[in-house]
């Protein structure tokens, strides 16, 4: 307990690092959702998550001492989909903002053409032959 009487509240990242939320910080959470069209990978995670929607959240603190109201992001969050061997079991992940991102954007970009076409002209062959 500190010297207001509030218990400092810590939230631990997946990296080890905790972030002390008490005192007269000022937290705001946003939520968004995101939708990828094919599965996605995160940066600095090696597994592969499924298409679909997604839920984003985000945690910022305002910076006291400033003349108009500013924010600081502190914490980005991902809710997954349950893994289908666990699927009563809700995930959470710590996640770099800019990773999903680049993820997202990885997402919209067009499939590359000529691997679209040599597959495209592959099916056609396979199916001339059958």
């Amino acid at each position: 307990m500190n010297r207001r009487g509030l218990v400092p509240l810590h939230i631990c990242h997946l990296d080890g690092k905790a972030a002390n939320l008490a005192g007269a910080m000022t937290i705001r959470t946003t939520k968004k959702t995101v939708n990828f069209t094919r599965p996605f990978s995160l940066e600095g995670s090696d597994e592969q998550f499924p298409e679909g929607t997604y839920v984003i959240e985000t945690d910022e603190e305002l910076l006291e001492g400033i003349s108009f109201p500013v924010y600081r992001r502190i914490l980005t969050l991902i809710h997954l989909h349950p893994e289908r061997k666990f699927p009563g079991r809700q995930r959470t992940m710590t996640i770099d903002p800019n990773a999903l991102d680049a993820a997202l954007a990885r997402d919209r970009a067009p499939l590359d053409p000529p691997t679209a076409r040599v597959t495209i002209e592959g099916a056609l062959r396979a199916k001339g032959s059958a």
